[in-house]
């Protein structure tokens, strides 16, 4: 069996977007990926970041906000993909990233309404995180699968 590949998951606080990305992730890829996340100016996970993924069956009891300098130069990652404007525009050089990806999702962090509407924008976004990553994670086993197939494994 081949090596899973890491891919990291970057945005600016690392408590929303990129908690469920690597989340989501994590129960649709472990096959073939090992997901990280991280951000520039990490806070902690937004309440309603773990409310909305256990909603879908996700405990992320076990993640944490972890500053991006945690993997520069000490990782080398098969993906990196920022998920929002602001750490595609400010993401540093990451040596041996093998593809990088540029996924925008509206931040629901930053969502301004009442409680039950913040809510909703969370969870809309959770559910576009979780469409994408299924997707690319079909994508990405599909190619890892014909690759380790070729190489006779």
């Amino acid at each position: 069996m081949e090596k899973k590949i890491k891919v990291l998951f970057l945005c600016t606080g690392n408590s929303a977007r990129s908690q469920m990305a690597e989340a989501f992730t994590r129960k649709y890829g472990s096959e073939v990926l090992i997901p990280f996340s991280a951000g520039l100016e990490p806070k902690p996970i937004h309440p309603y970041t773990i409310k909305v993924l256990e909603e879908v069956g996700i405990d992320i009891s076990d993640q944490y906000s972890k500053p991006v300098s945690q993997y520069l130069g000490k990782e080398h990652f098969g993906f990196l993909i920022t998920v929002c404007t602001n750490a595609e525009a400010k993401c540093p050089i990451f040596p041996g990233v093998s593809q990088r990806k540029y996924w925008p999702f509206e931040d629901p962090v930053a969502f301004q309404g009442t409680e039950a509407e913040k809510l909703a924008k969370f969870r809309e976004i959770r559910d576009q995180i979780e469409q994408r990553i299924k997707s690319w994670v079909e994508e990405v086993s599909t190619r890892y699968n014909q690759q380790t197939e070729s190489k006779g494994e």
